[in-house]
């Protein structure tokens, strides 16, 4: 896990944890003498290694084995002017935390027997109510969550966490089984994440079954049953997305969403997930953190914000990312954590 807070900030500062490969920003280089010394060590090792190679370095003396540092560019806008999502964070004074999840559980079913699957379960296979990728992804989401609350620099009051497409998944259900996330932002997450998996659309268990049956306890495969006296049909399953999402109640919530002409798939059934957040905002409304507010019973059009309450929902016109909704959901989320303050009038945001 790589983790970055503003410089310039003046006291501790919400951070983000995300799912993804814990890169260092850029630019994070060696400066000009860092490179010559490790240019320096690379030919001393060859030269041992091969002797000849001595008078090859030794009449080539410019020639460098490492790159020289990069030059530094100024982040780049996408095609719909936004900046990186690192840089929307910092901008927002927030910091964040990438999160390789492929430390934590390798994403292949192959691979039960490692990771912390396989640990727990000392390389057997797992058992039937045993825990899916995802929720092993959330367990390592809470693992950090104990190392950064206890960081200075970061409110452990305002930690989040956030993810896209499995990853939204894992963001989920990270929020819902540790009552000490504040807030998620959980971006086309699909089937298995924040959308209805009992509604005839898309994508359906047997997608899931079939090709990312690890993500899931075994359990959940019985209900893509064909024949047999345990057949079940989706029909049978006891719980559904906006359960998912009431276990996240009164807590921030912001499920975010492309449009499929910008490749965020019509299978991920967009308008399946505005029904469960809709299904999910009674609980929110009895835990006094307000569900989804406006509320329209039909989806709204792409880039109406529908932010008043602790459940908040936003479709932008991007494609499998949430990275258009990054400045939203930073200035709702930063204005609940400031009406939650002590003597703010406001409600708390966490359970």
């Amino acid at each position: 896990m790589t983790v970055v807070t503003p410089a310039a900030a003046t006291g501790p500062v919400p951070l983000l944890i995300m799912f993804g490969r814990d890169d260092f920003p850029a630019p994070s280089a060696p400066d000009r003498e860092g490179f010559e010394r490790i240019d320096a060590a690379i030919k001393a090792m060859l030269v041992e290694r091969d002797p000849a190679l001595a008078k090859v370095f030794a009449d080539h003396p410019a020639y460098m084995l490492h790159e020289e540092p990069p030059a530094f560019r100024m982040p780049q806008r996408d095609e719909h002017g936004d900046l990186p999502r690192p840089h929307q964070i910092i901008a927002a004074g927030w910091g964040y935390a990438m999160l390789d999840q492929e430390s934590i559980q390798p994403d292949n079913g192959a691979a039960l027997r490692a990771g912390v699957i396989g640990l727990a379960n000392r390389g057997q296979v797992r058992k039937p109510d045993d825990w899916g990728v995802l929720r092993a992804w959330a367990w390592g989401a809470s693992r950090a969550y104990d190392y950064l609350s206890q960081q200075g620099e970061i409110d452990p009051g305002r930690i989040g966490v956030e993810g896209v497409s499995r990853y939204g998944k894992a963001a989920l259900v990270a929020m819902a089984f540790d009552q000490r996330f504040a807030v998620a932002l959980v971006g086309s997450s699909g089937k298995g994440g924040a959308t209805l998996l009992r509604r005839n659309f898309g994508e359906g268990v047997s997608n899931l079954a079939s090709g990312m049956h690890h993500w899931m306890a075994g359990n959940f495969l019985r209900y893509d049953a064909v024949s047999g006296p345990a057949k079940r049909s989706i029909a049978d399953l006891p719980v559904d997305a906006h359960s998912l999402l009431a276990l996240c109640a009164p807590r921030l919530v912001f499920v975010s969403y492309g449009i499929p002409e910008q490749g965020d798939a019509h299978w991920l059934d967009q308008k399946g997930s505005y029904m469960a957040v809709i299904a999910a905002s009674p609980v929110f409304d009895l835990l006094g953190g307000g569900g989804l507010d406006p509320r329209p019973p039909e989806m709204p059009p792409v880039g109406t914000a529908l932010f008043a309450g602790n459940l908040a929902w936003r479709q932008h016109d991007g494609g499998h990312t949430d990275t258009p909704n990054m400045t939203y959901f930073l200035t709702w989320a930063s204005q609940k954590f400031a009406s939650a303050r002590p003597g703010s009038g406001g409600k708390a945001a966490s359970g």
